[in-house]
């Protein structure tokens, strides 16, 4: 304490403000981590460096989102999962390295559907963190098992070196002829099978666009960077990779979907109380909370002291026995033990109490005393409590062993 302060001169640690400060900060930052996690799902996938929709990579896909966006053709991305989306007309899958057939399986039959090849292996750019650089091709041996429901057998090959090749169209869905020309693509990737028809062909005859033979609403594109980011930073690219996508979408336009890469959005108990109809119980659930916190802030009134639970005395006992006796359904075994406290006390008021006299001369002298006071005689109130079988008869007998009492001590106890 320094020389000029008073004794009891003392500042708390805290100012109620800076406490009240901490916590709604720590209110306020918990509820944004719950609201976070909730929809976790949705804020990922744009920092990830994969070949999917969502990816600004260089191998990434939502540069053909966008500028199909910007052309007004209807595209989105799927996170559902559910096998196909209903206001769509095209589904966009892009499967990484390593997808089975198995994975393929859930998306609904009948449904067109265009399965981008995988090519590029990405790795971290250590000098631009939020991009990446080629690591490399990627393996070809398990295209084959990715694809084999939609046909026997498939093989990717890839040409060597940089080149712009020309592609053609085959068959209805392209025009024969010229198609658009392409930009440098670096190590073209084609496919070629038994059980692919040619949709899309470069200029040695191999296939860029196939579709399968034995199901016609399957397209599979061999070469990726028509569409990802990189190929379509070119305009020769980019203006044939949106001619893909709107000749097979058509009006209703496509999806991209993105499970496949492990981003589906499912459903929690999260995101179900945080979503109407259960939305507004939760916010009043917020607010009793914050109600109650409140209340626990200050106290009304002064400390309640909490007392006995039981009063002490003997009227506590007799009120416990009796409840007892109540509970136990024994009521009317009192009757007899009643009619014997009614003849002790009035051979105790009469003064009769301590004589030493057999029962026999006890219950004549009772008798006796009930002529006298021309009060009913003893016998049959005794037999009677002794006969009681419910509680209406203990009652019953009670109120008349009471009476007689009073009849024989003139009201005297």
């Amino acid at each position: 304490m320094s020389a000029g302060a008073e004794p009891g001169d003392e500042r708390p640690a805290f100012s109620p403000g800076v406490i009240l400060a901490l916590v709604l900060v720590g209110v306020l930052s918990f509820a944004g981590l719950v609201v976070l996690s909730a929809y976790a799902p949705e804020l990922r996938g744009k920092a990830d460096r994969g070949a999917h929709a969502l990816s600004t990579s260089a191998v990434g896909y939502q540069g053909a989102v966008q500028l199909s966006l910007e052309l007004g053709l209807p595209i989105r991305v799927s996170r559902d999962g559910s096998g196909a989306p209903l206001d769509a007309e095209l589904l966009v899958l892009t499967p990484p390295l390593g997808r089975s057939s198995e994975d393929m399986k859930h998306f609904r039959a009948g449904f067109r559907t265009l399965i981008v090849l995988p090519k590029w292996a990405a790795e971290p750019d250590p000098m631009r963190p939020a991009r990446v650089r080629k690591a490399g091709l990627l393996a070809l041996a398990p295209v084959s098992d990715m694809l084999g429901p939609y046909a026997p057998k498939t093989s990717v090959q890839r040409r060597p070196g940089a080149s712009s090749p020309a592609l053609r169209g085959v068959g209805d869905l392209f025009p024969p002829g010229a198609f658009p020309p392409l930009g440098p693509i670096d190590r073209l990737q084609t496919m070629k099978g038994e059980g692919w028809e040619p949709v899309l062909v470069d200029e040695q005859g191999e296939i860029v666009l196939g579709r399968s033979r034995r199901l016609k609403y399957v397209y599979v594109l061999a070469e990726p960077d028509l569409l990802n980011n990189q190929g379509i930073a070119r305009l020769e690219t980019a203006r044939a990779g949106v001619g893909i996508l709107e000749r097979l979408s058509g009006q209703d336009g496509a999806a991209f979907d993105v499970t496949l890469n492990g981003f589906q959005s499912g459903r929690s108990i999260g995101r179900v109380l945080l979503q109407p109809p259960w939305l507004a119980a939760t916010l009043c659930g917020v607010a009793a909370a914050l109600l109650m916190g409140l209340h626990a802030l200050a106290r009304f009134g002064p400390a309640r002291r909490s007392g006995r639970a039981l009063p002490p005395g003997r009227q506590v006992l007799v009120d416990s026995s009796a409840g007892l006796v109540r509970m136990a359904g024994k009521e009317h075994e009192l009757a007899p033990a009643y009619a014997e406290l009614a003849r002790s006390q009035i051979l105790r008021a009469a003064g009769a109490e301590r004589a030493n006299r057999p029962q026999e001369e006890t219950d004549a002298w009772l008798e006796d005393l009930a002529r006298q006071r021309g009060a009913a005689p003893a016998a049959p109130l005794v037999a009677e409590a002794a006969t009681a079988r419910s509680r209406e008869d203990l009652l019953n007998v009670g109120r008349k062993l009471y009476q007689w009492r009073l009849e024989m001590t003139r009201g005297r106890d």
